[in-house]
């Protein structure tokens, strides 16, 4: 997985550089992050609507699709701020020795 991820680095950036007219990415960019953060946060809205549908119907497919959508926003938000997914990766890595409680309890004290 962390192989989709990694390439999929390396697309957002690569895109960040293409024709606006031709790629979804960079239009994203060219109008910056404030629009990159709405289309995050509808895509946080659509999930959260997927989830509650698919506890109801037991259908999963809705959620996956839209979920796939957040991240993929998500990404493009870190890469508009330089960051990797890489970077992601290696905060939910440094979290695997820590109990859940303890994380946000450390979190807190700062």
């Amino acid at each position: 997985m962390n192989e989709v991820l990694t390439e999929l680095g390396d697309i957002l950036e690569s895109r960040k550089q293409a024709d606006s007219d031709t790629s979804y990415v960079a239009s994203l960019h060219e109008k910056g992050l404030n629009k990159i953060l709405e289309k995050v946060g509808e895509e946080s809205i659509e999930v959260i609507i997927a989830a509650k549908d698919a506890q109801v119907s037991g259908n999963n497919k809705d959620l996956i699709y839209e979920t796939a959508d957040l991240w993929f926003h998500s990404l493009v938000m870190l890469s508009h701020l330089g960051e990797r997914p890489e970077a992601v990766l290696k905060e939910l890595a440094r979290r695997f020795d820590l109990s859940g409680l303890a994380e946000k309890a450390s979190r807190t004290e700062k």
